[in-house]
């Protein structure tokens, strides 16, 4: 059953990652990689980054328990009234956040960007005011994306990114026609922004209301009484810590790269491109996951707990390291393929490729932390993905130093994929000695059988990409059979060696997939 649901939230997630790329598409097609582009990947990084550590990030990781705690042993009506006092005090907090980011907005960037000229950080500025109400959109959609994944409805939770994609694609395809100049197009694109989490937060309102939730908000002193968010408070503390090093991370990521032109947004489109298997995979895997972990701690069933992430593991496996080594070995005629039009040049492809190949060795790692780090949350256990969060950003910061020298922005990219693998093996051996490992005796095996499974098929794309590159027709058919070709063959290679390996999730897809297929 769990493998259905993180199947189907797979194809929710990649309708939104589809939708996402063509909005970068659009992005880089009408700004290219400059000043301009560069400008406004840094503004939206404020809200962006208070997004991440504060709506999806440690709101979701301490409500989502807290939440199924109550709807399971107080009853839906409980957890409900603890949801609309939540919701009561992020208007007053996270309002209060948005008016002071405005306020504080060209102070920001010249800490967040201090290789920026005087006349790049007012554009950042202007652009980081218009974007703010952001974080309030996302905080209040964050809060009814856990509601509706912790009673096991997917679906909507699944498709509203997509929805934010869908605003930003609206605005670009409006300053296409006009044929806008990079400085109109980053102020359009800002206003997208906005657009994109007001469609977030309201595509999943009716999943919410046909579940039977009504917004009752009182703005007193009485909502501090309840219990449930004196637990969430707590939790959130504890990840606020660890989650704060991931920020860290980016805060001292996106400084070096500030030094180096057009280097943001080289390093914004290939972390974009790992995200669609993290996304499409990671995240959705971690999504079932985390609801049923949840579950089964409130139900006081720790074996249950440990199948449930054996099974994730495995999961995480058998779908993120074929898409890293795909990613690291085709990485130019990827993004050739998918963004070298309009002012993106072929320049820009290789820069974005340099990047992409090191942030791809970390996807593995950013993928099982988002598998692990929610149930050590649940468990109690919360100081151990705090202190894994905390020696990744140490890892981070210190590859940074001694590697931008050498290697410039790609040292970031490099420095990042090393952080989040520390990070994981922190959850992964502090798992196995404080509650018994993955209840699984075969992980480790499977493991290594992807693992070559995956080497053949990188081996094999590769290899197929060098074939065809003396015959390349030029244009977009070239970039087609470019990357095409040797996806579709290293993907045959793969699926026919986990089969000979009998590999026990790809029988299990394919039993989902055929199920699926009967009830059509």
């Amino acid at each position: 059953m769990r493998m259905a649901k993180a199947l189907w939230v797979s194809i929710a997630t990649m309708a939104s990652r589809v939708l996402g790329l063509i909005r970068d598409q659009l992005f880089v097609a009408l700004i290219g990689a400059n000043r301009y582009s560069d400008a406004f990947v840094v503004a939206f990084r404020i809200p962006n980054l208070l997004r991440d550590l504060l709506a999806e990030g440690s709101l979701s990781a301490a409500f989502i328990p807290t939440f199924a705690d109550y709807e399971r042993n107080k009853g839906i009506e409980a957890a409900y009234r603890l949801a609309n006092s939540l919701i009561a005090l992020i208007l007053i907090i996270v309002g209060a956040i948005v008016i002071i980011g405005i306020a504080l907005a060209y102070p920001l960037v010249a800490v967040l960007a201090p290789g920026f000229s005087a006349s790049q950080s007012d554009l950042a500025a202007h652009l980081t005011r218009i974007m703010m109400p952001f974080l309030l959109l996302v905080s209040l959609s964050a809060i009814v994306m856990g509601m509706l994944n912790a009673q096991s409805r997917f679906t909507a939770p699944a498709l509203a990114p997509a929805f934010f994609n869908v605003g930003a694609i609206v605005v670009g395809i409006g300053l296409w026609f006009y044929q806008a100049s990079p400085l109109t197009t980053v102020t359009g694109w800002a206003l997208g922004a906005l657009l994109g989490g007001l469609l977030q937060l309201s595509v999943q309102l009716p999943a919410l209301w046909r579940a039977g939730f009504r917004v009752s908000i009182k703005l007193s002193r009485s909502i501090f009484a309840e219990p449930g968010l004196r637990r969430i408070g707590s939790l959130m503390a504890a990840a606020l810590i660890g989650l704060s090093a991931t920020q860290i991370n980016i805060l001292v990521n996106t400084i070096f790269a500030s030094h180096v032109e057009s280097a943001n947004t080289y390093l914004q489109i290939a972390f974009r491109l790992m995200q669609l298997p993290l996304g499409v995979f990671g995240v959705a895997i971690a999504t079932v996951a985390g609801a049923g972990v949840a579950q089964q701690v409130a139900a006081k069933d720790i074996e249950g707990v440990r199948r449930t992430l054996g099974s994730a593991m495995r999961m995480v496996a058998f779908l993120n390291i074929p898409s890293a080594l795909g990613l690291i070995v085709l990485a130019n005629p990827i993004i050739a393929l998918i963004f070298e039009h309009g002012r993106f040049s072929a320049v820009d492809t290789a820069g974005t490729a340099s990047a992409l190949v090191f942030y791809a060795l970390g996807l593995y790692g950013y993928s099982a932390v988002k598998v692990f780090a929610p149930a050590f949350y649940a468990m109690g256990a919360a100081r151990v993905p705090v202190f894994g969060s905390i020696l990744g950003m140490i890892t981070n910061v210190s590859l940074n130093i001694i590697l931008f020298p050498i290697l410039s922005y790609r040292g970031v990219a490099l420095g990042t994929a090393c952080a989040a693998t520390i990070n994981f093996l922190v959850l992964f051996f502090a798992w196995r000695r404080l509650f018994g490992g993955l209840a699984t005796s075969q992980w480790g095996r499977q493991f290594a059988q992807i693992l070559i499974a995956a080497s053949l098929m990188a081996a094999a794309a590769y290899g197929t990409a060098q074939l065809l590159s003396p015959y390349m027709l030029a244009g977009i058919k070239g970039q087609l059979i470019k990357a095409l070709v040797p996806i579709v063959v290293g993907g045959l290679i793969y699926f026919g060696v986990v089969r000979v390996l009998k590999i026990r999730e790809f029988s299990e897809m394919l039993k989902v997939l055929r199920r699926r297929q009967k009830t059509k």
